[in-house]
C-alpha cells in the first residue's frame, strides 16, 4: 500500500512532468531518490517516531548547490564532465535532516550572472503567470517552481539580486539573509564577498520555516558567521515599525513599483521618506566588484575553454578579468563607507522600503524596460534595486503585491544586520491584511 507521504511526493513529480516542458524550471528531476525518500518517511510516520519540522515536504535547490550524486553545473556546460558531488551542500543537508524531499535542480543563469534565467544550454525559464515573460534570475528556476505550485519551498542564490528580482517578478516571498547568517558550503561561488544563500517560498510561515531550518554552525562555511541559531517568533505584540520608503535611486521605477511600495507603506502604519547617499555608485561599485572577482574565478578555464561558456556571460567575465586592479580597491573603499551611510538609517528607521523590481516581467520579445523614460536593456538592469542592498549585506524579505497591476511585482523590506525575524514578521502581517502574497496559479 502507498503511503500518504510516498502519495503527495508521487503527485508533485507527476505536476512537474505535465508542466515542466512549458516552464522549463528543472535541469535535473530526483525521481526515484525523492520516492525512496519518502516511503522511509512514512516508514517513521506507521513506527510513530517524532514528526521532524519538514516531515514530507518537498523542495528544490538552485543547482549551484552541491547534490550528493549529482553533478553541480552552476547552469554552465562547462562544469558538466565534473564528478559528482561527494555531499550535500550545507543548507541541502539541514533541510533533509529536518525531513525535507529534495525532488530536483533548477535553472538558472550561467554561474548566477544575469537577471533573466535565459540559459544559452538549459533555455529560458518563463513565468508562470505569462509564460511569454522572463522569471527574472538569477535564481528564476527556483522562483519560478514555487509559484507555479510545482514545489512549496525551493533555494536560491542573491549576489545583485537573485533571490529578490525572481521573487519579485514571479510574485512569491524570497528571503536574503544578512551576509553569512546561511552557510554557504557546497554552493558553487559568484562573488565571495557578496555571496549569500536563502529560500523561496508562497507564504511567509514556509519561508521562516524553511531558514529557521538552515540555520546552524558549519565548520566549512567560508564565511563563518557564529551567530547563535534564533528560531523565528511569530504573534509578539511590539511597538509600530518605524518605516522610511527609500526615495531618489528607488524612485526610478514604474507607476507600479511605486504604488506597490506606497501599498506596503500604508500597511504598516504610513512611512517617512528617506534619500540614501550616493547610491549610484554603490551600484557601479557593486558592479566592478561582481565583474572583477567573478572574472578572476573564471579566469584559468576561461584562458583555456572560453567557446564552451554562454556567450553573455562570457564576455563580461573577460571584461572583469581584465579590470584594473585599482579600480576594485576603490569599489571595496566606497563599499566600506557606503555600509557605515546606510546603517545610520536605523538609528531612526527598523525598515527600509524599496521596490524590488523596477517594473513587473518583462516580455521575452521585448527584452527593455523603461527608466526616466528611456529604454534600457531589462537583463542588465532588472538589479537596479536590488545591488545596492546585498552590496552591504544587509537582510532582505522580498514581498509580492499582486493588486497593483495584471502581474505581481514585489517590494523589499530591509533591516538591519542579523533582524531577519522582524523583516519576517512585517510581511506575515501584510500577507494577513491581504497586502502581500497572490492566489495560487492554475499550476497547482
Amino acid at each position: 500500500m502507498t503511503g500518504a507521504t510516498e502519495a503527495r511526493i508521487a503527485a508533485v513529480l507527476d505536476r512537474i512532468g505535465r508542466h515542466d516542458g512549458v516552464l522549463n524550471c528543472f535541469t535535473t528531476i530526483l525521481s526515484g531518490q525523492a520516492l525512496a525518500a519518502a516511503r522511509a518517511q512514512d516508514a517513521r510516520d506507521a513506527a510513530g517516531e517524532p514528526a521532524l519540522p519538514l516531515a514530507g515536504v518537498p523542495f528544490a535547490v538552485k543547482n549551484l548547490f552541491d547534490v550528493e550524486g549529482v553533478t553541480t553545473l552552476a547552469g554552465s556546460k562547462i562544469l558538466a564532465d565534473q564528478p559528482p558531488a561527494a555531499t550535500d551542500a550545507f543548507v541541502v543537508r539541514q533541510l533533509r535532516r529536518a525531513g525535507g524531499i529534495l525532488v530536483g535542480c533548477l535553472n538558472m543563469d550561467e554561474f548566477a550572472y544575469g537577471f533573466s534565467t535565459e540559459n544559452a544550454h538549459h533555455g529560458r525559464t518563463r513565468n508562470p503567470h505569462d509564460p511569454e515573460r522572463m522569471a527574472g534570475g538569477s535564481s528564476g528556476g527556483s522562483a519560478a517552481a514555487v509559484a507555479a505550485g510545482l514545489v512549496p519551498l525551493a533555494l536560491g542564490s542573491d549576489t545583485n539580486g537573485s533571490i529578490r528580482v525572481p521573487a519579485s517578478l514571479c510574485g512569491v516571498f524570497g528571503l536574503k539573509p544578512t551576509y553569512g547568517r546561511l552557510s554557504r558550503a557546497g554552493a558553487y561561488p559568484f562573488v565571495s564577498s557578496f555571496d549569500h544563500v536563502g529560500p523561496f517560498a508562497r507564504t511567509v510561515r514556509e519561508l521562516a520555516l524553511a531558514y529557521d531550518c538552515m540555520q546552524g554552525d558549519d565548520p566549512h562555511d567560508p564565511v563563518q558567521c557564529t551567530r547563535p541559531i534564533e528560531p523565528t517568533v511569530f504573534g509578539a505584540d511590539a511597538r509600530p515599525p518605524r518605516v522610511a520608503r527609500l526615495r531618489g535611486w528607488f524612485d526610478r521605477g514604474s507607476p507600479e513599483a511605486r504604488a506597490a511600495v506606497d501599498r506596503v507603506a500604508e500597511a504598516l502604519g504610513g512611512a517617512g521618506d528617506l534619500d540614501l547617499p550616493e547610491t549610484d555608485r554603490a551600484r557601479s561599485a557593486a558592479f566592478c566588484i561582481s565583474a572583477s572577482e567573478g572574472g578572476a574565478l573564471h579566469l584559468p578555464r576561461l584562458s583555456l575553454r572560453a567557446m564552451e561558456y554562454d556567450p553573455a556571460t562570457r564576455e563580461r567575465l573577460l571584461a572583469g578579468a581584465l579590470l584594473p586592479a585599482a579600480v576594485l580597491v576603490q569599489a571595496q573603499r566606497f563599499r566600506s563607507w557606503y555600509r557605515r551611510q546606510v546603517l545610520t538609517a536605523f538609528e531612526q528607521y527598523d525598515v527600509l522600503l524599496a521596490p524590488a523590481t523596477p517594473c513587473m516581467a518583462p516580455r521575452f520579445d521585448d527584452p527593455t524596460i523603461l527608466l526616466d523614460d528611456a529604454p534600457v536593456p531589462a537583463r542588465a538592469n532588472l538589479g537596479l534595486f536590488a545591488q545596492p542592498i546585498s552590496f552591504i549585506g544587509l537582510p532582505v524579505v522580498t514581498v509580492p503585491v499582486c493588486e497593483v497591476g495584471a502581474l505581481p511585482i514585489g517590494v523589499q523590506l530591509i533591516t538591519r544586520p542579523f533582524a531577519e525575524a522582524l523583516g519576517l514578521q512585517l510581511a506575515e502581517r501584510l500577507e494577513a491584511v491581504g497586502v502581500a502574497g497572490c492566489q495560487a496559479l492554475d499550476y497547482v
